[in-house]
């Protein structure tokens, strides 16, 4: 997939192609696309703010394009911001392979800062989500969200990959979650993470949709240490805020991690889970952390 110049029309119009096709619906005359590149704990996105409406169907096309590190911008995902008419915006999640995902903890916080700062919403707002309504809160500091409700996941599960068992908690934190607790999490190789985090996720005991995998560890009183394998960006991530609350449940009813709020050690940052358990679900789920705009430009 690459961005090229129609041979067939003036130079100005800019069109994508997908494999030598070219989109005509996305062409643009002397027209350009602002964004914005934004980090949740080295979870980083491409931000745009699409509230007057282009019209365009290639979100997920331009996702995985512009999601490339070694020819494009390079982001774990695509952030779009759109009308709602049941919240301040409605945010559309698209990851790095353009598969569109439900919800995203950290995408929802730099959505939140970005709608702030941009005039979108005010400090306390709500955004439209494909797995329901989210609540944020932006202060000087740091972002919160409160994500849905989740129900209290079910018995372990023991998964068999390359001949060795994984016990595996399998938890709906917004988006599918996996959570399997290790020793020694941050001496884990990176290639490790990838490859048993590819082989769980695809595991057939998950389809048809898969599932995200975190690998846990206890370091103290309610803190723990977590590595994501994502689903969507099919490698390991830096941080990942629906992970930390899959991971910070888990270890709350699981281990003897304590109370929340938990502090979650990610390789790009600590985030903060809050939550109570209520009866068959866990409630008021906040997650809270710093983001930062990286920088902005126009493609």
């Amino acid at each position: 997939m690459q961005i090229s110049l129609c041979k067939h029309h003036d130079s100005t119009i800019r069109k994508i192609c997908v494999g030598g096709r070219h989109m005509s619906c996305f062409e643009r005359k002397n027209k350009t696309v602002s964004f914005t590149k934004m980090s949740g704990q080295g979870n980083t996105f491409i931000v745009i703010n699409d509230m007057f409406g282009t019209g365009n169907t290639y979100w997920p096309d331009l996702a995985a394009l512009w999601c490339r590190s070694d020819e494009a911008i390079g982001a774990d995902g695509l952030l779009v911001l759109e009308h709602s008419l049941v919240a301040d915006f409605k945010m559309k999640i698209f990851n790095s392979d353009g598969s569109e995902a439900e919800m995203c903890g950290n995408g929802a916080r730099c959505a939140a800062r970005f709608a702030y700062e941009q005039g979108i919403a005010p400090p306390h707002m709500t955004m439209e989500t494909m797995a329901g309504p989210i609540e944020s809160f932006v202060t000087d500091g740091s972002v919160s969200v409160k994500l849905t409700d989740a129900p209290l996941p079910g018995d372990s599960l023991s998964v068999n990959v390359e001949g060795r068992g994984h016990l595996l908690y399998s938890i709906d934190s917004g988006v599918p979650h996996a959570v399997t607790f290790k020793d020694c999490v941050g001496e884990m190789s990176s290639q490790d993470i990838v490859n048993i985090g590819r082989l769980i996720r695809f595991h057939p005991v998950f389809k048809p949709a898969g599932t995200n995998v975190d690998f846990v560890e206890v370091v103290g009183p309610q803190v723990i240490r977590v590595r994501t394998y994502e689903r969507g960006v099919e490698s390991e991530t830096k941080a990942c805020g629906t992970g930390a609350v899959a991971a910070a449940i888990i270890s709350h009813l699981r281990t003897h991690v304590g109370t929340p709020p938990i502090a979650v050690q990610m390789p790009g940052g600590i985030l903060t889970v809050d939550f109570r358990k209520n009866g068959s679900l866990v409630k008021d789920i906040w997650l809270s952390g710093e983001v930062k705009s990286i920088y902005s430009g126009v493609l």
